[in-house]
């Protein structure tokens, strides 16, 4: 039986490629706040937002950062509806 050159799809997974070569979301402190920082890739980026780092958009198709508090007052669904998208060097910077 001939072999089969097409690409098999990620079947048993929710998961794409191009999430796995973004990075998985991670925690970090900065001024003594706790926050939960999700890398988007270029591909994921699908709309504009306003950096709160630089105050410019964040344009479509540019790879950046997902933020927010792990540790508000108000719990994790406040927290998670309050995320912002930064510029990842704006995100370093700050």
């Amino acid at each position: 039986m001939p072999r089969s050159h097409r690409h098999r799809s990620n079947a048993g997974g929710d998961d794409s490629f191009e999430r796995l070569l973004a990075g998985w979301k991670r925690t970090e402190v900065r001024r003594g706040t706790e926050w939960i920082v999700q890398p988007v890739s270029g591909a994921q980026a699908t709309k504009a937002y306003i950096c709160p780092g630089c105050g410019r958009t964040v344009e479509p198709g540019v790879a950046h950062l997902v933020t927010w508090r792990a540790d508000g007052v108000l719990g994790p669904d406040a927290d998670l509806a309050a995320r912002r998208h930064w510029h990842t060097h704006c995100w370093r910077i700050a």
